[in-house]
């Protein structure tokens, strides 16, 4: 035994003396550059070996470039290259992991050595250079969707990233015809002048708006206005809708408006981005900042027409699976009485309308948020083979905490054979009602089958219905979380690790059971004054076997006051029996796979 300890100890020696002799020629080798930390874990001397390499590219990097020491920017364009001293510490955050790490001495005196190959320092910016060119490509999938919150992010996030790297006036479009440190802030002075904000009406002390790109109502845009007293909340307006709550004493003749698109507050998202925001300077565009004169003029009509047709052709969509319901005058009636109920904040008023189910859910909504009624609601009803569904009323729900934010959502209402509401939910919007109600491929019962099951499905996060969630998810079913982590790691690119590297972005993925996450979500849950999801574009896949089996890949916007994200979702549904949908799957990754996902129905 003891010579068993002697030779572990000959051992240890021989490994640390084999170390230190590697450690000293890579000190000692022009072909690295290299990083030295202490501490009292591991993991505090890495971060300082990190830290002390990242000072020795930026010293190495800055010596070879031509670099100014100031950032100008003169009608919003970069005029000379940033310092890139301060912008290089940005890419030890989540980008750099193409280096080496060695363990000098171990816990509680740590001494840990981090290097690279000099010839591995471009790879760096290649890497920030490969994700400004996707986040280009995202923003114009968005534009022509007129998600333009999504397309403002996606070019000024580029825009911010091409103005930390080594020589940002060099890259160019892909077309290689103009230089993106042009180009960028030009395309976003162009988006924000094609976007119109238009006054349409008045109710109380609330001012209802259109929002409309290149003459179309938009999917979605972010903005703040200035109430009199400060800038307000970020406000999201949602198919060409938006509404200002405006103090009593508001007496404004026009409402200033600033349309978002740094999404400082969403940086955290992506770590890359957030480290990038923190070391450089904000760039202002004048472009962002509207004057709404508070009357109507011809381009509130212009702008109404639009509006008007796009909910028209949901109306046409829509009347393909439903009918307009006979006596529809009483349950419009229903509908106005809650509008009624929330404008004056009688709640109870309006009790007797509701079934038990449906009260518990009407408890619900009125608990979220600040909630408002959006303009003069025109009530449209329909009915399928099981239900009548009202539709036409819009809420705004506004927040106060955390990532403080307000959302428009269109409420639908279902009401039992005795006239009472037995449910309502959020409506999906128009591009991704569209997106389903328009697939002639799939039986009418299926595809109003889907969209239900959607609208309940948001709704059920929105309201924190843990107890409907339950039934919705398959006791067996295959549950895959995904989030974006913040702090600085060595990455790994297998997926058995639980962490994916796509883009620089560094995910980190779990798999659980469904106990484990309805208990992960009860948390989520309680820690969050709101929790908002949106969703957008879509593919469906009928699988082969199965009968009512559905394979749902949709892009959501996943809002919470401590966390948002944005990526896709995969959803595999057994609606055979359409009043109990069944989730067997469910993934999530930030990216949409033209595969169809992480996981694809070919996988299950």
């Amino acid at each position: 035994m003891a010579m068993r300890h002697i030779w572990s100890l000959i051992f240890l020696l021989v490994s640390i003396m084999a170390q230190a002799q590697s450690w000293d020629a890579i000190k000692g080798s022009k072909l690295y550059l290299y990083g030295e930390g202490y501490g009292s874990t591991v993991e505090e001397a890495d971060r300082q070996a990190l830290s002390d390499l990242i000072s020795k590219i930026a010293v190495n990097v800055s010596s070879v470039t031509s670099q100014s020491d100031n950032e100008r920017v003169k009608d919003d364009k970069l005029t000379s290259n940033s310092d890139f001293r301060s912008t290089i510490q940005t890419y030890s955050q989540a980008t750099l992991t193409n280096t080496d790490r060695i363990i000098l001495k171990n816990e509680p005196d740590a001494h840990v050595g981090r290097w690279i190959k000099r010839s591995e320092i471009q790879k760096i910016f290649e890497s920030r250079k490969l994700k400004i060119n996707s986040l280009i490509e995202m923003a114009g999938k968005a534009e022509n969707n007129l998600k333009i919150d999504d397309a403002l992010r996606c070019y000024y996030w580029a825009y911010t990233l091409l103005r930390s790297l080594q020589n940002p006036n060099e890259m160019t479009t892909e077309e290689g015809k103009q230089l993106l440190s042009v180009w960028l802030p030009e395309k976003i002075n162009d988006v924000l002048n094609n976007l119109n904000a238009s006054y349409i009406t008045k109710n109380g002390n609330d001012a209802e708006l259109s929002f409309t790109y290149k003459g179309k109502p938009v999917s979605s845009v972010d903005y703040t206005y200035f109430d009199g007293m400060g800038w307000s909340n970020i406000y999201s307006a949602k198919d060409g809708i938006g509404v200002l709550e405006l103090p009593s004493s508001s007496t404004l003749k026009q409402y200033q408006i600033k349309y978002e698109f740094e999404y400082r507050g969403q940086a955290h998202i992506d770590p890359e981005i957030e480290s990038v925001m923190n070391s450089i300077k904000s760039v202002p565009f004048k472009s962002a900042y509207v004057n709404v004169k508070a009357k109507a003029n011809n381009e509130s009509e212009t702008a109404e027409k639009a509006i008007e047709q796009l909910q028209q052709q949901t109306t046409n969509t829509l009347s393909t699976l439903e009918q307009p319901a006979e006596g529809s005058e009483k349950y419009a009636k229903a509908m106005a009485q809650v509008a009624e109920a929330v404008r004056t904040h009688n709640y109870d008023a309006a009790d007797e309308l509701f079934s038990p189910d449906g009260l518990e859910i009407y408890n619900k909504l009125i608990k979220y948020g600040s909630a408002k009624v959006v303009g003069n609601p025109t009530y449209k009803v329909y009915k399928d083979d099981k239900s009548i569904v009202g539709r036409g009323l819009q809420m705004v729900f506004s927040f106060q905490h955390g990532i403080r934010k307000a959302f428009v959502e269109d409420l639908v209402f279902t009401f039992g054979q005795d006239g009472k509401i037995t449910n309502i939910a959020f409506g999906l919007g128009a591009r991704a009602e569209k997106d389903i109600l328009g697939k002639g491929v799939w039986s009418e019962s299926a595809r109003k089958a889907i969209m239900d099951f959607l609208e309940n499905y948001k709704t059920a996060y929105a309201l924190k219905r843990l107890d409907y969630i339950k039934t919705i998810f398959d006791d067996d079913a295959v549950i895959i979380t995904g989030r974006i982590v913040k702090r600085p790691m060595v990455a790994t690119h297998t997926f058995e690790n639980n962490y994916d590297v796509r883009g620089g972005t560094i995910i980190k993925y779990n798999r659980q059971t469904k106990d484990q996450y309805i208990r992960n979500l009860a948390r989520t849950f309680a820690s969050n004054e709101f929790v908002n999801i949106r969703f957008a574009n879509n593919d469906v896949i009928k699988m082969g076997k199965g009968g009512e089996l559905y394979a749902i890949q949709i892009a959501q916007d996943y809002y919470s006051s401590r966390y948002g994200d944005k990526g896709y979702l995969f959803l595999m549904v057994d609606i055979n029996d359409p009043e109990h949908p069944l989730i067997k799957v469910r993934t999530w990754q930030p990216n949409k796979d033209p595969k169809f996902g992480l996981y694809g129905p070919g996988d299950f």
